[in-house]
C-alpha cells in the first residue's frame, strides 16, 4: 500500500471530467464574484461616509457614480451615453492640470 493520493479525475469517463471541470469553474467564478460584490460594498461604504477633501476627490467619487449609471443605460441610448463620456473626458482633462 502506498501514501500517495489516488488521482480519481484519471479513473474518469472524458464526459465526468468535463463535468467536474465545469462545477469546479462554476464554483470558483462564484466566489469571485462574491469577492468583488463585497469589494464593492466596502468601496461604496467609504465612498459615502468619508468626505472629500478635494475637487480630484470628489471626480473620483462622481466619475464611480458615472460609471454606474453608464452601465444601467440601455444601449441604444447614445446621447447620455456620449454625455457621460464627454463628462469623464472633462475630468481627466482638468485632474491633469492640478
Amino acid at each position: 500500500m502506498t501514501d500517495d493520493p489516488v488521482e480519481l479525475d484519471k479513473h474518469r469517463g472524458m464526459a465526468a471530467q468535463k463535468a467536474t471541470d465545469l462545477r469546479r469553474t462554476l464554483a470558483e467564478v462564484e466566489s469571485h464574484v462574491r469577492e468583488l460584490r463585497e469589494r464593492e460594498a466596502d468601496l461604496e461604504h467609504r465612498l459615502m461616509t468619508v468626505p472629500s477633501a478635494s475637487w480630484p476627490e470628489a471626480a473620483v467619487k462622481a466619475r464611480y457614480l458615472l460609471n454606474l449609471y453608464a452601465a444601467s443605460l440601455p444601449a441604444e441610448d447614445t446621447r447620455h451615453r456620449a454625455l457621460v463620456s464627454a463628462l469623464l473626458d472633462d475630468f481627466a482633462r482638468l485632474g491633469e492640470d492640478s
